[in-house]
């Protein structure tokens, strides 16, 4: 697979596929920054290098119609400030506009196109549209992990008609995943929270597969029984021992089991919290589970967007290795070892 310095992108327009939907306010702010952060190595080697920069990206779900609290404007404020320089958003990712902002750029350049999906022809991927981005640019840099799964325009057609490689946050998940899946350091412990177990049936049975210790959330179980599913690594699963206001947190002597299992980690891997963490009286748990996870020493990757955004509130995600961008993808990374928008960089067709 090509990544971003197999090119000499010196004058040369790089089309740069990025994810950020990012969670907004009522007034439009942004609440987390998290992903579109995770962006900026990229950006600004790019930018070091000499390239005329044209990013493209979604936000939230427009369904192929302009909806005027998800335009890009917040994000291209927030890349500006971070970048310490200007980026042009423009009102459309295709058209007349783009045509002559694009033939007007200079190296260093940045221009942020309006979001991908207002235009129905990115999830249809209608083959006019996949034209269109790819005749504005000379090389496609696939930055979009969380996206990487979709068979959209921005994410697998534009691959077949530009020269592709993976950015620096793409490899990084890449390669971090893949070693969690197969060589990680042991024991590996692995954490799963949250709730819709629909979601995260074929997680925890791949994920028991791997690991040595599996730790499972309330709600989680309460699914399991419920619905009378039949693990297929049951040995391996741990389930509370207590709870909270009917399952909102877990008590007690789950915590302290947890815990001990953690303590006793090389490499853990945590996706989804413990509870309804959405009110303070239910926190406990999860933030015990985090601060665990810091003090074992272990190697922690930590993926999905409830947990992710938990503790970045907390203040604490740089105590963590590897905070993952993808939500469903990384999910299906794991459980797949690939991802289609991937799997088309891996064939070696450029």
């Amino acid at each position: 697979m090509k990544t971003i310095k197999d090119f000499n992108v010196d004058g040369k327009r790089v089309l740069v596929r990025c994810d950020f939907n990012v969670p907004l306010d009522e007034r439009g702010n942004i609440l987390d920054d998290f992903r579109i952060r995770e962006t900026v190595p990229t950006i600004e080697y790019l930018v070091q290098e000499k390239a005329k920069i044209i990013l493209i990206s979604h936000l939230g779900r427009p369904e192929g119609k302009v909806v005027e609290k998800l335009r890009l404007n917040p994000v291209a404020k927030k890349l500006s400030d971070l970048l310490g320089r200007s980026v042009k958003k423009l009102n459309d990712c295709v058209g007349k506009e783009v045509e002559n902002a694009i033939l007007e750029m200079q190296p260093c350049d940045i221009i942020l196109l309006e979001n991908i999906q207002f235009n129905p022809g990115e999830n249809k991927k209608d083959l006019n549209f996949v034209k269109t981005l790819a005749g504005y640019a000379d090389i496609f840099i696939l930055e979009a992990f969380g996206q990487s799964h979709r068979d959209y325009a921005s994410i697998t057609g534009i691959q077949d008609y530009l020269p592709s490689a993976a950015g620096f946050l793409l490899e990084k998940e890449i390669t971090i995943l893949t070693n969690l899946i197969e060589n990680p350091k042991r024991p590996l412990v692995s954490i799963i929270g949250g709730k819709k177990v629909e979601t995260k049936e074929k997680l925890i049975d791949t994920i028991s597969r791997m690991s040595d210790v599996v730790l499972i959330g309330g709600l989680i179980e309460k699914e399991i029984k419920e619905r009378g599913i039949k693990l297929q690594y049951p040995d391996k699963i741990i389930f509370p021992l207590d709870e909270i206001g009917g399952g909102k947190d877990i008590g007690e002597k789950t915590i302290k089991l947890f815990k001990e299992k953690i303590g006793q980690a090389k490499t853990i891997f945590w996706n989804g919290p413990f509870g309804k963490i959405e009110e303070e009286e239910f926190q406990k748990g999860t933030k015990e589970i985090a601060k665990a996870i810091i003090e074992s020493g272990a190697f922690s990757v930590v993926g999905g967007g409830e947990t992710v955004e938990f503790i970045d509130k907390l203040g604490i995600g740089d105590k963590f290795n590897h905070i993952s961008t993808g939500g469903g993808a990384m999910l299906d990374f794991i459980c797949d070892g690939s991802l289609i928008g991937i799997d088309l960089l891996k064939n070696e067709r450029n």
